[in-house]
């Protein structure tokens, strides 16, 4: 069998190397197979995605995943030079194994959660994470396929169609499994100079800068490599170092600019984390602990703004005393000061919610989460048997209202969001620009020691990038951080202690581009990009 479409001898930019001609079939010869073409070669690609994850958090080696998706565009490159009609099914297998590399090393933390937390049996969770895994390497299948389908020159390839479909893959990535982590971008949190881009078109104009960075490099290695070429080979680099030079050169421009302004004086925040281990957060013995430990914290600062994390009282709203939330309430009240604490609540409707309230001199508001996680917070239609093997407590929970208003609180406005609420950054701008600050709190004790914690703040540094809004993060365990409009960590608690963290914020005004059109200018440029490629292939093959 033959894929359609692939009997086309390699394109491009390889036209210039000579194909392996075909193997006369004999009686007893036995062709061997391109390396590129053995399933031992997948390995390759699996090692590529793997070590990709060092260019996100904790390490944040931010060029990493650039050289990475290069090696693996030349990966691509090597496939289609084979005489093969079965080079694009080698293409999607090797997007395949890198995207099972990446995120079987990436997230793999969802394991700790089904396994150490969740109470699933731990080949269970380990199936099911590898599932997960598999799901969503599924995208840079889907890359490597139709880049390979697509066709034309390598060079066009490199620079307009793999940055285009990788970026167009994340997004939907994000969009359609609801999992936008290890995005391209978020390695690009400062001090990474494309950074810049991210006020201008979000997470994925700086996935796209990225890529477009990567498919340069992979351009470049290619007329190197290219020795048929001889005195033409100067003149073939130029494009792309000219690429990365102006990519580089733009998004340090960008990093100069001042999209939004202060709003007013510093703010004095306090930031709440109680560290209590999530085998403890819902044990009734503990409650009274937890109750008085994040009491203690509360009434230990002089802060205006003071924030706990995500379900800090672990009960219903209704079944906490009164008399400690009144006491609360009035403490706060008597010195000008606010509180946002994570509780959850049931109304008359007999429908959950997972809530911040407010308490202290503004009047009572509430935020519920809109963006819930499957599995953890509400089961999908279909999977009620999984209540049998998972035991998440409060795994029921409805949506809140789909556009939120912000929370008038310590004389802000304040853009609330819950736990992974702030991987969504065209969620976020609901409640933009009339948002002064941005604040997340989040519960992160599920995933243990893992890498997740780390890879969550530099989702939030994100966020405010893209806002030019200071970010405030308060979680039970870790990483409680304040964060400034420009994206830089700028005070971040110690991991598994309880401490609170205060700061000095600056509220900001203004919007920036991406406040004003959120995704669109990247998936603009993205689809255009794409929409070039395939007239250029095509009218390659005319």
């Amino acid at each position: 069998m033959r894929d359609e479409g692939e009997a086309a001898l390699p394109d491009a930019a390889s036209a210039s190397m000579t194909a392996p001609p075909a193997a006369a079939p004999d009686s007893g010869a036995h062709t061997q197979t391109p390396f590129l073409l053995r399933p031992a070669a997948l390995l390759l690609s699996a090692g590529f995605g793997a070590v990709s994850v060092a260019g996100f958090a904790p390490l944040a080696w931010f060029p990493l995943p650039i050289v990475t998706l290069a090696a693996l565009a030349l990966v691509w490159r090597g496939v289609a030079e084979q005489a093969t009609s079965r080079r694009a099914r080698a293409a999607a297998w090797h997007g395949f194994a890198f995207g099972l590399g990446l995120f079987v090393s990436g997230v793999s933390w969802v394991f700790v959660s089904l396994a150490d937390f969740g109470g699933m049996p731990a080949p269970l969770a380990a199936t099911a994470t590898l599932l997960f895994c598999a799901i969503l390497a599924l995208y840079p299948a889907a890359v490597g396929y139709l880049q390979q389908r697509i066709g034309g020159a390598f060079a066009m390839r490199a620079l307009l169609l793999i940055p285009a479909l990788w970026t167009i893959g994340e997004w939907l990535r994000g969009t359609v499994t609801g999992f936008p982590w290890l995005a391209w971008g978020y390695a690009h949190s400062p001090p990474s100079p494309l950074a810049g881009f991210a006020p201008v078109a979000g997470v994925f104009g700086v996935t796209l800068a990225a890529a477009l960075t990567a498919g340069a490099l992979a351009a470049l290695a290619g007329v190197i490599a290219d020795r048929s070429l001889g005195t033409l080979r100067l003149a073939r680099a130029v494009p792309p170092v000219l690429v990365v030079a102006a990519l580089l050169a733009c998004g340090f421009a960008l990093r100069q600019a001042a999209w939004t302004e202060a709003a007013g004086k510093p703010l004095k925040v306090a930031l709440l984390q109680g560290n209590i281990a999530q085998n403890l957060k819902f044990d009734e013995d503990w409650y009274e602990k937890t109750l008085a430990g994040y009491r203690a914290l509360a009434l230990a600062t002089d802060a205006r703004l003071i924030i706990w994390p995500e379900t800090a009282i672990p009960r219903l709203l209704s079944r906490v005393d009164p008399e400690y939330l009144e006491d609360l309430n009035a403490r706060a009240a008597a010195r000008g000061a606010d509180m946002l604490i994570g509780i959850p609540y049931r109304d008359e409707a007999r429908n959950y919610y997972n809530s911040v309230f407010s308490f202290g001199a503004s009047p009572a508001q509430t935020y519920s989460k809109t963006h819930l996680v499957p599995f953890g917070e509400f089961i999908p239609a279909g999977f009620d048997w999984i209540l049998a093997i998972l035991h998440i407590p409060l795994g029921d929970f409805a949506r809140g209202p789909a556009n939120p208003s912000t929370l008038a609180v310590a004389g802000q406005q304040v853009a609330l969001n819950i736990c992974y609420e702030d991987a969504f950054g065209e969620e976020i701008i609901r409640q933009l620009p009339q948002a002064t600050l941005l604040v997340n709190v989040s519960n992160i004790a599920w995933f243990g020691r893992s890498i997740a914690p780390a890879q969550h703040l530099q989702i939030a540094q994100m966020r405010a990038l893209e806002t030019g809004r200071a970010m405030l993060r308060a979680t039970n365990t870790g990483m409680t951080a304040a964060i400034n409009a420009q994206g830089l960590v700028e005070q971040v608690l110690p991991q598994f202690k309880s401490a609170v963290l205060e700061a000095m914020v600056e509220p900001r005004a203004g919007a920036t581009p991406f406040v004003r059109w959120g995704n669109a200018p990247a998936l603009i440029v993205a689809f255009t990009l794409f929409g070039i490629a395939v007239l250029a292939a095509r009218r390659r093959k005319l």
